[in-house]
């Protein structure tokens, strides 16, 4: 696989296995692949593609795309907080069914991670009936010995659409804390 200059690959190092993933920047053009992975899940709140392409093309260097026989297969939004760069909100994950159980959404979040050596903190929200996406940022704060704290953000009152449920700030601090 060939990759632009300006959109390095991080290799697999998964234990022990060799890997047909690469995990990089998205690219603008790669936007409209993960909106489709996004609105194949189901699950998701699906953003219009032009986030998607948008989010590709604007925060590159704070996201990530598994790519499998050069299609993206899976996905990682994320952005730095403008008034805490040292905080990496991620907006959304997500990875084509035909690649689940694989634990590409784990490796996504380790690649992304392992390309942001000044973030010490990784910040998301959940719905409390989400129970994958709480054991997904729960195993990575294990994995990486961090801490850990859920707690309330936006109520269900915040919404201006009826039927989404309150979202829980999940802040998993303290990653960088041997360095």
């Amino acid at each position: 696989m060939t990759h632009s200059a300006d959109h390095p690959s991080t290799p697999d190092k998964t234990a022990g296995a060799a890997s047909d993933l690469d995990f990089r920047p998205p690219t603008m053009e790669e936007g409209a692949a993960m909106w489709r992975i996004a609105r194949d899940s189901g699950t998701l709140d699906l953003n219009t593609s032009y986030a998607y392409l948008i989010m590709a093309r604007d925060f590159a260097a704070t996201s990530r795309v598994a790519v499998a026989a050069g299609e993206p297969v899976g996905f990682v939004l994320g952005y730095q907080r403008p008034t805490a760069p040292e905080r990496l909100f991620v907006w959304q994950i997500a990875v084509d069914e035909s690649q689940r159980g694989r634990r590409i959404a784990a490796r996504l979040l380790d690649a992304l991670l392992a390309d942001l050596p000044h973030v010490t903190t990784l910040e998301t929200t959940i719905t409390a009936d989400n129970a994958a996406s709480q054991r997904l940022f729960a195993s990575f704060a294990e994995r990486h010995g961090a801490s850990h704290h859920v707690g309330p953000l936006l109520t269900e009152a915040h919404f201006p659409d009826s039927g989404h449920g309150a979202e829980l700030l999940h802040e998993i601090s303290e990653l960088r804390s041997d360095t």
